[in-house]
């Protein structure tokens, strides 16, 4: 059964919202919980449907306590992942003018302010990755900085989210394909890096799609008149014509490692392709890529719906193809290799799939074909 565009992000929504209570990551200060929860309040915007917002202040008011502490989360751990939650914070903080939300993000940003850094001030990605910069926590981290400056009026952490953004692109991106690789080790101790550029051995497509959705939702913070902000949003052009060059032109999706494409095990993957699609048409909705991209999100966006996204008799909705998560180092160790990521689980709606699906979506209604 083929979905069509107008429906399809609502549906998926309502499905995992009720489904998500049972989720293990549901009673866990999570990256996962603020993945879905950023998708819901993009259709609390665009939809105005109270529900959603319900959803959000319910799953984090588990966790938001009364002098803005929160449960289960530990500065000391310095890992930029549990910041993503906290992007709701500040949706919370408008609509209810409660202090405590404004506390917990006070809370968080002590976390950043102390963040371990490399010599150039990229924030390492934990702190039990020392010297390391991930693509993943530039979405964790830059938008809430954003929103975090946006808020309180300091200018300096529109400066410290911009150089993230910048320092990271110009340390992972590859001089031939403009493809962006997981994650930098400045250090080149670990034995994933480069002994020559520190960069991990693979272009892995939610790394990038991290990268990406961190652009464009930083984008929609960063002050106009910013003097970073057009270096940003010319490296965010750059990066989608990198990505229009890998994506499979037969079904429209990307595959798990964009810099294998066609090669064995390789799959073409649900999480990448709804980032990319999220992040090119949001970009080409706000002026901040050009129009050409349209077409290359419709693209991916079809074939989401018609490869990847499967609805039983029920009407039961499952994307399919969704990579279970990848990374590098720790214990047991994973050394960045072809092998280890096509190895990796195979899942159907996991959350880091079905939220930017939801995402993309949503703006795929925002902005239909003429």
């Amino acid at each position: 059964m083929k979905e069509t565009l107008q429906f399809t992000p609502v549906r998926m929504a309502e499905q995992f919202m009720e489904s998500y209570r049972n989720h293990e990551l549901y009673p866990t200060w999570h990256y996962e919980n603020g993945c879905l929860l950023k998708a819901l309040e993009e259709l609390y915007i665009h939809t105005g449907e109270q529900k959603y917002f319900d959803y959000i202040r319910e799953l984090m008011d588990n966790f938001i306590q009364e002098d803005g502490s929160i449960r289960l989360y530990a500065v000391e751990e310095y890992n930029l992942d549990q910041i993503n939650q906290g992007k709701s914070l500040f949706l919370l903080l408008d609509k209810t003018g409660e202090e405590k939300y404004r506390k917990a993000a006070d809370l968080l940003m002590v976390q950043l302010k102390g963040q371990p850094r490399t010599s150039e001030g990229g924030f390492w990605h934990k702190k039990i990755y020392p010297f390391q910069m991930w693509l993943d926590g530039l979405y964790m981290a830059t938008p809430f900085l954003t929103q975090y400056g946006a808020f309180t009026g300091e200018e300096k952490w529109f400066d410290k989210a911009a150089l993230q953004l910048l320092l990271v692109e110009k340390r992972t991106r590859d001089s031939r394909s403009g493809l962006l690789y997981h994650a930098w080790d400045e250090s080149k101790e670990q034995r994933w890096s480069s002994g020559e550029t520190g960069c991990s051995p693979h272009v892995w497509s939610r790394a990038m799609g991290w990268y990406v959705m961190a652009v464009v939702d930083t984008l929609d913070h960063l002050p106009v008149d910013h003097e970073q902000r057009g270096q940003i949003v010319g490296i965010f052009e750059r990066v989608a014509n990198a990505l229009v060059h890998v994506q499979d032109q037969q079904s429209g999706l990307w595959p798990h490692l964009l810099d294998q494409p066609g090669r064995e095990r390789n799959y073409l993957e649900a999480s990448g392709t709804s980032m990319f699609v999220y992040a090119l048409a949001k970009g080409v909705r706000k002026g901040y890529l050009s129009g050409k991209f349209k077409a290359i999100a419709e693209k991916g966006y079809q074939g989401l719906l018609l490869h990847l996204l499967q609805t039983d008799r029920e009407g039961v909705l499952s994307l399919t193809q969704c990579n279970g998560g990848a990374g590098l180092g720790g214990t047991p160790y994973r050394d960045g290799s072809y092998e280890y990521y096509v190895t990796e689980s195979i899942r159907i709606n996991d959350p880091k799939s079905v939220a930017p699906f939801i995402l993309a979506g949503v703006e795929m209604e925002l902005y239909k074909p003429n």
